[in-house]
């Protein structure tokens, strides 16, 4: 089979790549596994670090919202398509064209590409809880209204509104999965508004300051890395029926309170190491994510057996072992 993974050198993609590279096969709707014979990444620069080479794998550079690259990189032996190329949150804020040019735009690129191809290949979608905001309940159920209050949250409605209909036109077989903040990435800060979230850990664990620009009990809907990537495996072999006619997923997660990241950051690392981080507020990063949701019950995510981390303890440990060679500076 084909894959074609757009972002695939950003950090979600990459490490979906290095999983599906190392199991060699993709699950497939009828109960079993596709042998990967070919994984494309799609992104506007190289892999940082590179990825290993292997005979399965090609890297492709372009611009997402371009047709043509898009007709040149999703050919008629494409099985499945990961999409995850986007303008982060404060990015898509900042500059609304860009924004729309990217994550609404270069979504319907893609998928209009797949339905020219008429074999409705499958197409896996990573959306956000940004997509909810405003006057919201106190927990988010499966059937709560989308009322996102920033343009980035607007952009991934809308674009689950299209893999929806694109899915009932049989254009393409979607399943949106609607992401909790995935805490902790590695790298350094980026302009999205959750990038704090990471940095209050990752910094810290290797002997540098960070900057929380929230207030301490500012909570946050979070799903580790390794939960995230499992996600998306366990996406694609997911019956279209099993699924039903919503294809967006609100993935299973566990709400963190500042004070209750920084409280597992000292149970993991000692007072040290939480003693790096300082609070700064910004009113605009604030603003952003107090208009986020903290609290869901995703009721189909669990009935469809997404899995989330047991503890913020559980994620911190797992950072160091997967990103810091299972050590950190005390």
């Amino acid at each position: 089979m084909r894959i074609v993974i757009t972002g695939g050198c950003g950090f979600i993609g990459r490490r979906l790549a290095l999983k599906l590279l190392e199991q060699g096969s993709l699950p497939n709707t009828s109960g079993g596994a596709d042998e990967i014979e070919s994984l494309v990444l799609f992104d506007i620069g190289e892999p940082t670090p590179p990825i290993p080479p292997d005979p399965r794998l090609t890297i492709v550079t372009g611009d997402i919202c371009s047709a043509t690259d898009i007709h040149n990189l999703i050919g008629s032996n494409t099985d499945v398509v990961y999409h995850f190329a986007a303008v982060v949150s404060s990015g898509a804020e900042a500059d609304f064209d860009l924004g729309m040019h990217v994550n609404f735009d270069g979504a319907r690129t893609i998928l209009e590409t797949c339905r020219k191809l008429e074999t409705s290949p499958r197409f896996i979608f990573a959306s956000s809880v940004a997509a909810f905001g405003g006057d919201m309940p106190s927990v988010i159920q499966d059937d709560t209204a989308k009322t996102p209050q920033t343009s980035y949250g607007s952009q991934k409605a809308m674009c689950e509104l299209l893999v929806n209909d694109y899915t009932r036109k049989g254009f393409v077989d979607g399943r949106t999965l609607r992401l909790p903040t995935v805490v902790v990435r590695p790298g350094k800060p980026n302009k999205a508004a959750s990038t704090w979230a990471s940095s209050i850990i990752r910094e810290p664990l290797q002997g540098e300051a960070a900057i929380c620009p929230v207030r301490e009990d500012q909570a946050m809907w979070c799903l580790s890395p390794r939960r995230v990537v499992d996600a998306f495996v366990r996406a694609a072999g997911l019956p279209g029926e099993t699924i039903g006619a919503n294809r967006a997923i609100g993935i299973t997660g566990t709400t963190h309170t500042v004070r209750e990241m920084l409280d597992a950051l000292n149970c993991v690392a000692g007072k040290a190491v939480v003693d790096r981080v300082r609070f700064e507020p910004d009113a605009d990063i604030q603003a952003i994510v107090s208009g986020w949701p903290t609290h869901f019950n995703p009721v189909r995510g669990a009935a469809l057996d997404f899995v989330h981390d047991s503890s913020m303890v559980e994620i911190i440990e797992a950072f160091i072992e997967d990103e810091l060679d299972g050590s950190f500076v005390s």
